[in-house]
């Protein structure tokens, strides 16, 4: 069987960023996925194609592996290191070919150790030989494997971010089959000998001047494959549905920072667990407060009497409204602290503090001139007298 492309498979480049490949996935299975072509074959072989493809792109360990090895790279037990050991035998024996010589420095056909080689794959016996490697195989293949999580985004108010709030919104994800829980078989079932490598796990191969043994690409190395597929969810396991979650948003939500929700991702396959659903607040902006943290900020207007003689005035706040004082003789961008009436407590993280930048306000007329006139001959020095460049 030829080697799959997962990159192209998804439609990205190499070099595609998580992101990328997250949002190809997405794409792709919704439009491929077997609730949306009941019936056809070449979606359904699409579908699963996509989904091997995504469990591998996703994982940085195994995307690494993929990138240097192919599929090879898959293998339970596969040693990288004695492949790699291996691929430099085999280039230093194209070389020494090329030049007319017999072996490569002493890696010629002979003289390389066949027995090491076959642990590159777990075991004696060749490539992906030994009972061990085989067995690790099957178990890695057919055994429980946990669903991928969700990425959400959420559109949330300002205060809301700032207090916490309980919500609901529905979303649509993989979830366990209920007719096959899950295992992609039709109830009553059996599975079946694997025609292509014979029910062994692991087919033969020729490479280089040695014969090697490689997982089965079609039962991935169990020597079965399933019965008749789950006319519910096609041989998947899992089957799209829609779902209203309750979320809880703590108080101090803060922007880009990811919220997770336990077990409401996709479903796992064959009894594996869920993943997690993860939820992206996008804060909108409040038009009087800006936050820093856990502390809030406000410009608060002042007459100018209560700036000369002082005042104790109302301040509203996410918790409701204080009173503050204002000192006599206040001045524009002056600062003054309200503790803890920024971002509730939450847990280990204690409340804020909100922060009110005074701005002293002129009316906008009606003022008698003679007293403007006083006022400016209050002033005891030039007010600009430090203003220079």
């Amino acid at each position: 069987m030829a080697e799959r492309d997962f990159y192209k498979i998804l439609g990205v480049q190499r070099g595609a960023s998580d992101d990328d490949i997250r949002k190809a996935y997405r794409k792709l299975a919704r439009k491929y996925h077997p609730d949306i072509n009941p019936g056809n074959k070449d979606a359904e072989d699409k579908f699963k194609d996509i989904s091997v493809a995504n469990d591998v792109l996703s994982d940085p360990a195994k995307r690494k592996l993929y990138d240097e090895f192919g599929e090879a790279g898959l293998a339970s037990g596969f040693d990288a290191d004695k492949a790699r050991s291996y691929k430099q035998w085999q280039e230093q024996a194209s070389r020494a070919r090329r030049s007319g010589g017999g072996t490569a420095g002493g890696f010629g056909a002979q003289e390389f150790n066949f027995e090491d080689l076959g642990d590159i794959f777990g075991g004696p016996g060749g490539m992906f030989g030994g009972a061990r490697g085989r067995a690790a195989g099957r178990a890695a293949r057919s055994g429980p494997q946990r669903g991928n999580d969700i990425e959400a985004a959420m559109d949330v108010d300002f205060l809301d971010a700032v207090r916490g709030f309980q919500t609901a919104f529905t979303i649509e994800r993989p979830v366990q089959c209920e007719t096959c829980h899950g295992t992609g078989t039709r109830p009553g079932s059996t599975p079946k000998t694997c025609p292509e490598c014979g029910g062994s796990g692991t087919v033969q191969v020729a490479e280089g001047p040695l014969q090697f043994r490689q997982t089965c690409p079609r039962c991935g190395g169990s020597g079965q494959i399933p019965g008749d597929p789950c006319p519910t969810c096609h041989g998947t396991g899992r089957v799209m549905r829609q779902e209203t979650v309750r979320v809880n948003i703590p108080p101090g939500a803060e922007p880009e920072k990811r919220i997770r929700v336990p077990g409401k991702g996709e479903a796992g396959l064959r009894g594996g667990p869920p993943g997690d659903l993860y939820i992206t607040p996008r804060i909108r902006p409040h038009p009087l407060l800006r936050r820093e943290g856990r502390d809030l900020e406000m410009d608060l207007p002042i007459t100018v009497g209560e700036a000369v003689s002082g005042a104790t005035i109302e301040v509203p706040t996410p918790t409701g409204a204080v009173k503050v004082k204002i000192p006599p003789g206040a001045q524009s961008g002056q600062r003054l602290r309200v503790k803890g009436k920024g971002v509730p407590a939450h847990g280990k993280s204690p409340a804020g503090d909100l922060y009110l930048n005074l701005m002293v306000r002129v009316p906008d007329d009606g003022v008698p001139r003679d007293a403007v006139e006083k006022i400016d001959r209050a002033y005891k020095e030039d007010v600009r007298k430090n203003i220079r460049l």
